[in-house]
């Protein structure tokens, strides 16, 4: 699927629950880099062998090969913004990223779909849900924790979570909360 298809599909979500003018701004915003966070997915993630989560990802595509997202506790206006993650083609990844810190660090979203667990909020048009699950499903993931669990505020450290499928696949079972 092609950048400016998808986020003609998030636009026009967005357009049509009245969370954004017709013109795409917010109000009299101009277009800044926090415009176009339009797809809404939730999924929950692996942090030191325990399922935690769901965390509220809220993504936008910066081109044919990368869907940037914001990750939140909530859909709270004032929900912690606690994790970062890209979205990058497989084709692109997988020629840049050596194969051990691939292993490590990344997750393929084909496998974190088949669980099952992923939930796509907006856009909410079923056809719309699943040519995003297929984009998606093309590109691996790599997840920064910000702000660790607990702390009153983000401390420096910075955590990589996993996917639920990456990490039954490398390690076996995961402990749910």
């Amino acid at each position: 699927m092609k950048l400016n298809k998808l986020l003609g599909i998030a636009l026009a979500a967005l357009t049509g629950f009245g969370l954004i003018a017709s013109n795409g701004f917010a109000g009299e915003a101009p277009p800044n880099p926090l415009s176009g966070y339009t797809i809404h997915v939730t999924a929950p993630h692996v942090m030191d062998g325990e399922v935690v989560g769901p965390f509220h990802h809220y993504c936008k595509p910066i081109n044919d090969d990368i869907i940037q997202c914001i990750l939140f506790e909530s859909t709270d206006p004032n929900a912690k913004m606690t994790e970062v993650e890209y979205m990058v083609s497989k084709k692109l990844a997988r020629k840049v990223i050596p194969k051990h810190s691939h292993d490590k660090n990344w997750h393929d979203h084909a496998e974190e779909i088949a669980t099952g667990r992923v939930a796509i909020l907006n856009p909410t048009d079923a056809k719309a849900q699943g040519e995003l699950a297929d984009y998606v499903g093309k590109t691996d993931g790599i997840i920064f924790h910000l702000w660790p669990h607990g702390a009153e505020i983000p401390d420096g450290s910075v955590s990589i979570p996993q996917s639920i499928g990456h990490w039954q696949k490398m390690h076996g079972a995961v402990k749910e909360k």
